[in-house]
């Protein structure tokens, strides 16, 4: 029995309250008055996760036109194939009417039955639907890709609860990870523990991507496994979902004795982490936060701007519903932060080659500025300390 599988026996489920129906609902009104205000006579939700942002429905996309209408009245229609119907009716949490159709039937009539201007589209919809719906006449297609996020980027404290809660969990299967690592495990190993106690916490599993040595150099990690030895800098980043929403979390650290070159990599990883949060303010934009990382890290000879070895991504991005979504902490973008904006601040810093150190901690804003969901990293040898 190896020390993850006593770690697992450590894990239980954890509980928060999903999104109520009453804010559900709240959410429908506030997008049909914004639809109103934009001229749209509807919007389509597709089955992604803004359906489930407005529902509470959790549904996949396939090459079935499946999601519902909101109309600028408020009202909502869902519209399944017929053989998912019974299925729908036990997971819809904000009643509604159900249109239905048959395999022989084209789902598109039931969409623009009744309408004409212009209707809104889920920015997650298939194209081939899409184009289907811009061939009607009488409609104006365009994106509710803008409505949706002004409502999506600003969480709620029932939001902010949930996603504490899912971040808490991580954060504690990353300290298990960090515990029971051991010379000459696998990748996969570590990865199939990750999944293992997201599942023991009551989280679904999304993600984990476990890299070693030089292949914590590149940020979406290698294809082939690794097995871990003294020395190794070690990158684990993790997430799971809970009620919908996203954890993430990356942590790298040293396995074994940190040599000069690695604490040195480490410190400088450590100062443009802070950097961008010292940056983070409400009304600041999102670009200023990116320089900032940018700025540190060029003051300790790395850089400039995307060149490595240094920072070649963004800085950070949302979290919600979506793993990746508004608002992007990017060079260019000037939307300022508000509160209530949940992102990612993790400036990487690449080293091909050699290594490469992440520290992503997730933070949401407050009046008096931006707070972390979870302790970030101290130093490489006690990362959780």
């Amino acid at each position: 029995m190896t020390d993850y599988d006593r770690a697992l026996a450590g894990f239980a489920r954890v509980e928060v309250p999903a999104i109520p129906v009453a804010e559900l609902a709240a959410r429908i009104a506030g997008l049909a008055a914004a639809m109103r205000g934009a001229g749209l006579a509807a919007v389509w939700l597709d089955a992604t996760t803004s359906l489930t942002y407005y529902t509470g429905l959790e549904l996949h996309g396939s090459e079935r036109l499946h999601g519902a209408l909101l109309r600028a009245d408020g009202s909502l229609l869902y519209i399944t194939p017929n053989f998912e119907r019974p299925k729908l009716a036990t997971l819809i949490r904000l009643p509604a009417e159900i249109a239905v159709w048959e395999e022989n039937e084209d789902p598109i009539a039931l969409v623009t039955g009744g309408l004409s201007g212009r209707i809104g589209l889920d920015p997650g919809m298939a194209f081939g639907f899409a184009s289907r719906l811009m061939a009607v006449p009488g409609l104006q297609v365009v994106s509710a890709g803008d409505l949706i996020a002004a409502q999506r980027r600003i969480k709620s404290p029932a939001e902010l609860a949930i996603i504490q809660t899912a971040m808490d969990a991580s954060y504690a299967v990353q300290k298990a990870v960090h515990a029971g690592l051991r010379p000459g495990i696998g990748t996969r190993e570590v990865s199939d523990f990750i999944d293992a106690a997201h599942l023991a916490s009551g989280l679904t599993p999304v993600f984990s991507a476990v890299q070693f040595g030089e292949a914590t150099a590149y940020p979406h990690g290698v294809p082939y496994v690794q097995q871990l030895t003294r020395g190794d800098m070690v990158l684990v980043d993790l997430g799971g979902s809970l009620h919908g929403y996203k954890s993430d979390i990356t942590r790298s650290y040293v396995f074994g004795p940190v040599n000069d070159r690695k604490r040195h990599l480490w410190d400088c990883e450590y100062r443009a982490q802070q950097a961008a949060f010292a940056a983070a303010r409400p009304g600041v934009p999102c670009a200023e936060v990116d320089a900032a990382a940018r700025a540190s890290l060029v003051a300790d000879g790395f850089g400039p701007g995307y060149a490595v070895p240094g920072l070649p991504h963004r800085t950070g991005h949302g979290l919600g519903l979506d793993l990746h979504e508004e608002p992007w902490i990017v060079g260019g973008n000037q939307m300022p932060l508000q509160l209530g904006m949940c992102f990612s601040i993790e400036p990487m810093l690449c080293v091909y080659g050699e290594c490469g150190v992440r520290l992503e901690d997730i933070a949401y804003m407050t009046d008096t500025g931006p707070r972390w969901f979870c302790p970030p990293a101290r130093s490489p040898e006690a990362p959780f300390d």
